[in-house]
C-alpha cells in the first residue's frame, strides 16, 4: 500500500518515545500486555533484535512512508496489516491498553492493541501467521486448518478415557480376583461331596427307605382304607416336583429312576 493505512498513524512532531505504547514496559521486551502498532509489527516480522532503530527511524520520521522500511519489507507488509484490522473493525484497539472503540484514536500516538486480541485477530485472518511472541512452540507446528482449542478439546476428552479405562480395568481385575476365588471355593465344596460320597451301605438303607414308603403311600390297610391320597407314582412325583424343584435331585427324570431302582431293590428282599 502507498503512503495509505501505512501512513494513518505517523510521528508527530516533538513526540516522545514514551508514546506509541510503550508505557506498559521497557520496549526491549518480547512479549507484553500490549502493544503499538510498531511495536506488534516488528515482533510479527522476527525483527525484535532491530527494534531499537526501528523506533527510532519511527520517532524521527516526520513522514511515514514505505521507503522508510524499505530493507525490511515483511515489517511495512504486516504493519500494513494491523492499521488495516483497526481502520475496518477487526482488530479491537484502545489508548494506553484501555480497549476504546473511537475512530479519533486511530492517529493518536499511543494507539495500542491488546496481546489477546491481537492473537485471536491473527489465528482469524492470518491462520498461515504464527507469529513466536503469541504463539508457543507447539501452536507454530500446528498446520493452520488445525484449531488449537479443538486439540486442547481432544487432549481432555484423551484424558478423560484414560481415567476411564484405568477405572474399569481396576473393576476388571477385581472381578477376576473375586471369579478365582469363588472358582477355588467351588472346587473344595466339590472336593468335600467327593469324599463325602454315601458308601454303598448307606446308598442300599436310603433306597430301602424309598421303596417302603412308596410302598405304604400307594397300598391299602388291611380294612381296605388307602394309607394316602396318592393312586399312583407319577402322582408322587409330580406334587414333588411342584412343591421342591429348586432343591437338588428333584427332578422328574431323578426321582423316576431313584423310586423305580428302590422298587426293585424292595421287591428282591420281599422275594
Amino acid at each position: 500500500m502507498a503512503n495509505g493505512i501505512f501512513s494513518i498513524l505517523r510521528p508527530q512532531r516533538g513526540m516522545q518515545r514514551g508514546g506509541l505504547g510503550m508505557r506498559n514496559s521497557t520496549y526491549t521486551n518480547n512479549i507484553k500486555v500490549f502493544y503499538s502498532p510498531i511495536e506488534a509489527a516488528i515482533r510479527w516480522s522476527g525483527l525484535i533484535d532491530h527494534e531499537s532503530e526501528i523506533i527510532r527511524l519511527w520517532c524521527d520520521t516526520n513522514q511515514a512512508s514505505q521507503r522508510q522500511f524499505a530493507q525490511w519489507p515483511h515489517l511495512q507488509l504486516n504493519l500494513d496489516r494491523i492499521f488495516d484490522g483497526i481502520v475496518h473493525g477487526d482488530l479491537p484497539y484502545g489508548r494506553c491498553g484501555i480497549t476504546c472503540d473511537d475512530p479519533t484514536l486511530v492517529s493518536d500516538p499511543d494507539l495500542t492493541v491488546r496481546h489477546v486480541d491481537l492473537r485471536t485477530w491473527i489465528q482469524r485472518h492470518y491462520p498461515d501467521q504464527r507469529p513466536e511472541f503469541l504463539f508457543d512452540a507447539f501452536e507454530r507446528t500446528l498446520h493452520p486448518a488445525i484449531d488449537v482449542e479443538l486439540i486442547q478439546n481432544l487432549i481432555i476428552e484423551r484424558e478423560l478415557l484414560r481415567a476411564t479405562y484405568a477405572s474399569c480395568t481396576r473393576r476388571l481385575e477385581e472381578l477376576q480376583a473375586s471369579h478365582e476365588l469363588l472358582q477355588q471355593d467351588y472346587a473344595r465344596i466339590q472336593s468335600k461331596h467327593s469324599m463325602e460320597e454315601i458308601s454303598p451301605r448307606a446308598e442300599a438303607t436310603y433306597l430301602n427307605i424309598i421303596g417302603a414308603l412308596l410302598h405304604v403311600m400307594l397300598t391299602h390297610s388291611p380294612s381296605g382304607t388307602p394309607y394316602s391320597t396318592f393312586r399312583s407314582q407319577e402322582a408322587i412325583v409330580s406334587v414333588l416336583v411342584a412343591h421342591h424343584s429348586a432343591l437338588m435331585g428333584i427332578t422328574e427324570r431323578t426321582l423316576h429312576a431313584k423310586f423305580a431302582e428302590a422298587n426293585r431293590r424292595l421287591a428282591a428282599q420281599i422275594a
